[in-house]
């Protein structure tokens, strides 16, 4: 049940709203915390004004928010649509890296016909929506055939819920098909189409530098962006990050580029480390950390209880100029058991996990500002008179009380009207996972 009703109208006032400062353009006022108090004037379903409270015209109806925290709505930019939901179907037997991608490869082969993986994805963006999420990046397994298959039921529902999340999707390619030219120029091809990415998985392989230099040109030749998992392992000899800023560099390479997880930056020396992080941010990487999954995956042995939480150096990375981010990553398949696609969990979460907290000051930007900066979309994750009225509304008033509840009462603002926010039932995946 909603904590508060909206009023009925075109014209209205969100009064005295908390808002997180870092998210706020074109509005000072003193903050505590980074929040800074606010009344928010709706318009035609855009944000009209943010005014200083007990200012907004008196005429109009109004909900007094009572200091009640509004964010804009979230940005998730690094999840897998096309896995999510199969864990009752393929489960991880042991919770490990290998039993995941085992599982994953297994269920591939055997069950992604289209009308199964637009069945998923299509929970999943139900989920995100009534969570509040506006746009999703999602990266799609493109082992062929399977590339032609999930493109083209991603774009598909990219056009059916372009008024609602905003996707954008990357080619999460075998790195190893790279050097096979006809293999691999079906995958640009494929991608190019239906307006992708190029991504995979890097790792220690024979020929990695030519691998990584000609997935580089071959982006460049086709004005594509990249976004690669990178260093997704304990092993503190892997640390193919630094090749890759290096290869940015090298190349000239303008488009942008997004690596996600880096997770063995953190278990290596500080001289390496601070060099490493200082190669990243000269070459622009964006970074975007997936605190849930890899505190499930890595450092997982049997019988042994985990040292370290598997995240890469968050700090480091954001005081070297880097943009650094957090997402959703995987949900309910055999790389994350758990998970719900809410950027409210994913944030509160992240704050506990990679210690956002004092002080929080700047902490909502890693799920709105900076990730919707990341993957260039800097109308969206901000609020700023002009911009569409997509806000989420909570009745926690400050940080402690937004943090120490999952915030199921919020209330999520799309084009100024409040949406319906039940989540999609389970059992409505029971027709493909039932075999």
């Amino acid at each position: 049940m909603s904590f508060l009703d909206l009023p009925k109208a075109d014209h209205f006032v969100l009064a005295n709203a908390t808002l997180p400062s870092i998210t706020v353009e074109g509005y000072e006022a003193p903050a505590k915390e980074g929040l800074v108090s606010a009344d928010l004037i709706i318009a035609g379903g855009k944000i009209e004004s943010i005014v200083s409270p007990g200012t907004a015209p008196a005429a109009l109806p109004r909900a007094d928010l009572r200091d009640g925290m509004v964010f804009p709505c979230f940005v998730d930019m690094h999840t897998h649509l096309d896995k999510g939901h199969i864990w009752e179907r393929r489960r991880n037997p042991d919770g490990t890296f290998l039993g995941a991608l085992e599982n994953v490869s297994a269920d591939r082969a055997q069950n992604w016909s289209a009308q199964d993986v637009r069945a998923r994805m299509e929970f999943s963006l139900k989920t995100a929506y009534a969570h509040g999420t506006k746009l999703i990046r999602t990266h799609l397994d493109s082992i062929p055939p399977q590339h032609g298959i999930s493109f083209t039921v991603f774009s598909e529902l990219r056009a059916e819920w372009q008024d609602r999340v905003a996707l954008q999707a990357v080619a999460l390619l075998p790195l190893e098909q790279v050097l096979n030219e006809p293999v691999f120029a079906d995958i640009v091809a494929v991608t190019k189409r239906h307006g992708g990415l190029l991504g995979g998985a890097t790792r220690i392989l024979p020929d990695f530098e030519k691998i990584l230099e000609t997935l580089f040109r071959a982006a460049a030749d086709n004005g594509l962006d990249i976004d690669l998992h990178v260093d997704e392992t304990e092993d503190k000899q892997v640390l193919t990050l630094k090749t890759i800023a290096e290869t940015k560099l090298r190349l000239g390479f303008e488009g942008k580029v997004t690596v996600g997880h880096c997770c063995s930056l953190a278990r290596q020396d500080e001289e390496l480390a601070k060099r490493t992080v200082d190669l990243v941010a000269e070459a622009g990487l964006s970074v975007v950390s997936l605190p849930m999954c890899n505190m499930y995956l890595q450092d997982r042995h049997a019988g042994r209880t985990p040292r370290w939480r598997g995240v890469t150096l968050f700090h480091e990375l954001t005081a070297a100029g880097v943009k650094t981010s957090v997402s959703s990553d995987n949900t309910r398949d055999p790389f994350y058991a758990y998970g719900d696609l809410d950027a409210v969990e994913v944030f509160r979460e992240s704050v506990r996990i990679l210690h956002l907290d004092h002080p929080l000051d700047e902490a909502a930007r890693v799920v709105t500002t900076t990730p919707a900066d990341s993957l260039g979309r800097s109308d969206i994750g901000r609020i700023k008179a002009g911009l569409a009225a997509d806000l989420v509304l909570f009745s926690a008033r400050r940080w402690s009380e937004f943090l120490s509840r999952p915030q199921a009462d919020r209330i999520v603002m799309r084009n100024g009207m409040g949406i319906d926010r039940r989540l999609p039932d389970y059992r409505d995946l029971d027709p493909i996972l039932d075999r």
